[in-house]
């Protein structure tokens, strides 16, 4: 039996948590919602997973040199982003 099994309740949250993991993260989430999420994560693994990853990712991109783009390379990057530039 997996540990979503024994933990039915924290297995359905695990899409609500992620709606809010970038506000989690960047420290920009409510208080209600950072107790909850951190709840979450005490009991759920795979989530904990999630998260460490992801902020082990962000940290790397804030702190490591950021390659240079060629014009095309950056304007072909955010079309498919969708992002203004």
């Amino acid at each position: 039996m997996s540990a979503h099994e024994l933990h039915g309740e924290s297995h359905r949250n695990c899409k609500h948590l992620l709606a809010d993991l970038s506000d989690y993260l960047d420290g920009e989430a409510a208080a209600e919602v950072c107790a909850e999420i951190e709840r979450h994560l005490a009991e759920c693994a795979d989530c904990r997973a999630v998260v460490d990853t992801l902020r082990k990712t962000i940290y790397l991109y804030r702190t490591l040199p950021q390659p240079a783009l060629s014009p095309n390379a950056r304007s072909r990057l955010f079309a498919a982003l969708a992002l203004p530039e």
